[in-house]
């Protein structure tokens, strides 16, 4: 896949290291002309857009397994930037060895946190190996290599298995294959950058944040907007407020682009009513 010339020079920030889901979220959005920069964590990752060291970021928003990835959430909404587009990708986990090692050798497995999760039942099925967690799924096949210790193996793509030369002793090891990861392109709002599934894209979704008074019928009353306006709402996650103990934001998708009229005007009926509304962007889905 070759990126449309105006994008060609984008430097886009992840997590993880070579060979990351994310890196691959982020040439299937971008295309691979797009220069991909890895960072360690998330909050350098959001970091190096806010200092203009990387034009964008590609960060995992939800798992299909594993459910919401909070902290991305939060992140989001501290940064400042816009959701110029999302992409879906299938997760499919390996276990990965320096060669010669077979399946029987395995006493140790690193990985990510959350893909140790979503594959805990073949850890189940090998109670001889025990999970360790690390920053990052390919970040752990690179330490596998380069140590080359006995018993020793990693889980993570196949991609991160061929740039650091490992061979995969089991595919398919996550626990369900309905597992795919959605991840959010992220930019200032000034930023002219349109992903490659825009113009294949059937329909666009909108993303609110939303904060309302912490009283009987408010949540009913607000997300009735959308109802009356026929407008489908595809998701809804609560966070607590910093600094509000017992109160909550609600994040909102919904179908439709905030150009459309009946999305615009259910917004400033929402307005009307809600302590604030944010528009955290407007972007084509194929999803």
């Amino acid at each position: 896949m070759t990126a449309p010339p105006n994008i060609a020079k984008l430097r886009v920030a992840y997590q993880g290291e070579p060979g990351a889901f994310s890196q691959t979220a982020a040439r299937q959005l971008l295309g691979d002309d797009a220069a991909t920069i890895p960072f360690r964590s998330f909050e350098e990752m959001f970091q190096s857009v806010a200092a203009g060291d990387a034009d964008c970021c590609v960060t995992p928003i939800e798992n299909s397994l594993a459910g919401s990835i909070h902290r991305n959430y939060d992140l989001l909404l501290s940064s400042g930037l816009a959701i110029l587009g999302e992409t879906y990708l299938r997760i499919v986990h390996n276990l990965i060895a320096p060669p010669g090692t077979t399946l029987g050798d395995v006493r140790r497995v690193y990985s990510h946190p959350v893909a140790l999760a979503q594959c805990g039942r073949f850890l189940r099925q090998h109670p001889e190996m025990e999970p360790e967690p690390m920053h990052d799924t390919a970040g752990a096949v690179r330490a596998v290599m380069e140590r080359k210790q006995s018993g020793e193996a990693a889980i993570a793509s196949e991609a991160a298995a061929n740039i650091y030369g490992g061979v995969i002793l089991a595919t398919n090891v996550e626990d369900d294959p309905q597992n795919f990861t959605r991840f959010f392109l992220l930019a200032p709002p000034s930023a002219s950058i349109r992903p490659l599934t825009e113009p294949s894209a059937q329909r666009w979704k909108t993303s609110l944040l939303l904060e309302i008074a912490n009283t009987p019928g408010s949540l009913y009353r607000a997300l009735g907007v959308f109802a009356t306006a026929n407008i489908d709402l595809s998701k809804i996650e609560s966070r607590p407020i910093p600094g509000k103990p017992r109160e909550y934001a609600f994040y909102l998708d919904v179908i439709g682009n905030v150009a459309d009229a009946a999305i615009a005007q259910a917004i400033e009926q929402l307005r009307a009513d809600a302590d604030s509304v944010t528009v955290l962007g407007s972007y084509a889905t194929s999803w």
